[in-house]
């Protein structure tokens, strides 16, 4: 079987989008996942701020390292996201994906994203069914 590093580091060798985003891991273990990313102008919306589409893509990249780090494929049912802060350009992005819970075939995880000042920017919560296929 397949380490978390070794996993992680496979399927963001192919998630072309994640390193568009310029994700560093900084952390993986069996569901857990820490990483981080700068904000570019590319990210920002109409009002300058971080698009929620990045927070939220952020988040989901995080859920995917943490929730398949056991080894099994997973893939997220459901996912929602509050924002609680704008985010700008330059910002340094943390994004923690912890696990709450998990079973046989379903898993519940938390992400929360913070800016370098250790400022929540958005929580996001995410479940995943896990299958029985290994990477």
């Amino acid at each position: 079987m397949k380490s978390p590093q070794e996993i992680t580091s496979m399927m963001l060798s192919n998630d072309l989008f994640s390193q568009w985003m310029g994700i560093e891991i900084l952390s993986i273990k069996e569901g857990f996942c820490e990483l981080t990313a700068t904000v570019k102008k590319e990210m920002l919306n109409g009002f300058e701020i971080l698009h929620g589409g990045i927070s939220y893509s952020l988040s989901d990249s995080a859920l995917a390292f943490a929730s398949n780090s056991y080894g099994n494929k997973c893939v997220s049912i459901e996912t929602s996201i509050s924002h609680v802060r704008p985010a700008k350009i330059g910002d340094i992005l943390t994004v923690k994906c912890t696990e709450l819970h998990r079973s046989k075939t379903i898993g519940i995880y938390e992400v929360i994203i913070t800016n370098q000042e250790h400022k929540k920017i958005s929580i996001f919560k995410g479940t995943v069914h896990i299958s029985i296929d290994f990477w």
